[in-house]
């Protein structure tokens, strides 16, 4: 047998028209194939993740939630859990992997794929009873039987089985379940989805109609009339809105009308979205959000530079489109809940074309001590009272405000140590640099703590002042106290509190700036510079030319 190196002239032209014929031929077979395999409404939507692919299902060996592949078997584990990690755990018993074989059997054409996915599946259902014995509990939770939903809804337009049926009758009666519904949260929305294509694939008027009217008050709960979603983490505003498109596209499938408070809530989320993305292209991780989310959607360009949501959020830049914009984000509002951390009258900082301060981020929902910490207002970038006791779940409110283009001002207090602490918070854009007045009520004295970027390294310290720097960047910390230098700054590295968990299960050393306690403490941060003039006097203070009150509005 002759291999293509030994071929030369005709011969080898010859055999590569044959090549391309064969492929030709094979490629219309599969066409055809294709071809004869309707592709439904429940498989072709972009519900499907991005790993694992249906090769890797075929080959037994699946990839979840970023960490390493999973060598699944012919024979496979219900039970298993490899990384002990809850979100794998979640996402291995929503059968959406198991989906991408049926979805590639519509493209295809090619059987063996909704073979392996119809056995798959079967196997699940004789193995996983709800309340039987050997059940993990977590298979029947709320959001595990919505997102399976979909990838079974795919599988029953191919198969036609009484076990299939039953079992998503099963989901159904969870689903309409009143004591499990998550009202005003995502997980509700995909409950909602999940039962309205159920009630729908199998004629149940009654499933349908109880999913688009719960869908209707649970919308209104997350997202605000203003857009801003109500579950403190910005990152999920992406995911709330994808699922808001699901949704409206499942009721005119079902032939319902869109309420128009969805419609409305869905577009002005879209604002949102985009004031809470900074000008590097990631939204802003506040809360459950990693630094590396991107929307990867058209959100828009605002009319407004600033925002302010009554859901507890500033959101304010420079200029859009402009990647060295400076942006920063305040945060205040309702008490923590869902993916919210204790982050009140906490803030970040991008300028120059990159981050400055930084929240401590989101490592996992794994029920650790470090992501308790992640929750803690030690992770954010706040003011402390000394000798206060913290006092979980305080709201806060936004009390005065000062809008122009060039600079803006808000003050912020609560009660979260008993005593009021207040913050005000200016940023002055072109020059740029943030300054930031911390005080507590009773002669109380403050303390505060800054969280800078990793890449953000200790160049000095000292009379007040702390410089950190990256290259030939730097970005100096003024501290001050009724006009007079406050010195005693400590910086950790690592530690108890210089960590910062930028992506998914990561965890990095930062530097963390402590403040020592004062009555009052002013905090400058000026980015792109090791030695800002400073000058203060008669309750007026300068820097590098830019003059504010001391108390700054």
């Amino acid at each position: 047998m002759l291999t293509v190196s030994g071929l030369t002239g005709p011969a080898r032209a010859a055999d590569s028209s044959a090549d391309s014929s064969a492929d030709s031929s094979a490629d219309s077979s599969a066409d055809s194939r294709a071809d004869k395999v309707a592709r439904t409404a429940e498989c072709q939507g972009d519900w499907l993740p991005g790993t694992p692919t249906a090769g890797d299902v075929m080959k037994g060996e699946i990839s979840l939630v970023g960490l390493p592949p999973y060598k699944l078997g012919k024979k496979i584990n219900w039970s298993a859990s490899p990384y002990r990690n809850r979100s794998w755990e979640y996402v291995f018993q929503s059968l959406r992997w198991m989906g991408t074989l049926v979805v590639e059997y519509e493209n295809t054409g090619e059987r063996h794929y909704l073979d392996r996915a119809t056995e798959i599946t079967k196997d699940w259902v004789a193995k996983n009873k709800r309340g039987a014995r050997g059940t993990k509990p977590y298979v029947w939770k709320d959001h595990p039987v919505s997102l399976r939903t979909q990838p079974l809804l795919c599988l029953s337009r191919h198969v036609s089985a009484r076990w299939l049926k039953d079992s998503l009758t099963e989901h159904a009666k969870l689903l309409s379940d009143p004591r499990l519904y998550k009202k005003g949260h995502n997980h509700g929305i995909d409950q909602d989805i999940a039962l309205l294509g159920i009630g729908c694939r199998y004629g149940r008027t009654d499933w349908a109609n109880l999913a688009s009217r719960r869908l209707t008050g649970t919308v209104k709960l997350d997202v605000d009339s203003q857009g801003a979603l109500m579950e403190q983490a910005p990152r999920y505003a992406v995911y709330v809105y994808g699922r808001l498109q699901v949704a409206m596209t499942g009721m005119k499938d079902c032939k319902r009308k869109v309420p128009g408070e969805i419609t409305r809530r869905a577009e002005a989320l879209k604002d949102f979205i985009a004031h809470s993305t900074m000008p590097n292209g990631y939204m802003v991780p506040i809360g459950d959000g990693s630094a590396d989310t991107e929307p990867k959607m058209d959100a828009g360009t605002p009319k407004q530079e600033v925002r302010t949501y009554r859901a507890g959020y500033v959101f304010g830049r420079t200029a859009w489109g402009e990647k060295e914009s400076a942006y920063y984000s305040i945060r205040f509002g309702p008490g923590m809940k869902f993916h919210g951390h204790e982050d009140h009258l906490g803030v970040t900082y991008y300028a120059k074309g990159r981050d400055i301060l930084v929240d401590g981020g989101f490592h996992s929902y794994e029920k650790s001590a470090y992501r308790y910490w992640t929750l803690s207002p030690e992770a954010h970038n706040v003011p402390t009272v000394a000798g206060g006791k913290f006092r979980p779940r305080t709201p806060s409110k936004l009390v005065k405000t000062s809008y122009g283009k060039g600079r803006q001002a808000f003050r912020l207090t609560d009660k979260a140590y008993g005593a009021s602490r207040t913050r005000s918070v200016l940023v002055n854009h072109g020059d740029d640099l943030m300054a930031v007045l911390d005080t507590a009520s009773g002669g109380k004295k403050v303390r505060n703590v800054w969280r800078f970027d990793p890449s953000l390294k200790l160049v000095s310290k000292g009379g007040g002042k702390v410089v950190l720097g990256d290259g030939d960047f730097k970005v100096t910390l003024l501290q001050l106290s009724s006009c007079g230098r406050v010195g005693g700054q400590k910086v950790q590295r690592g530690g108890k509190l210089g960590w910062v968990s930028p992506t998914y299960l990561s965890k990095k050393r930062t530097n963390v700036v402590v403040s020592p306690s004062a009555r009052s403490l002013l905090t400058v941060i000026v980015p792109g510079t090791d030695s800002p003039k400073v000058s203060c006097s008669g309750g007026k203070v300068t820097v590098e030319g830019v003059s504010f009150r001391s108390g700054l509005l």
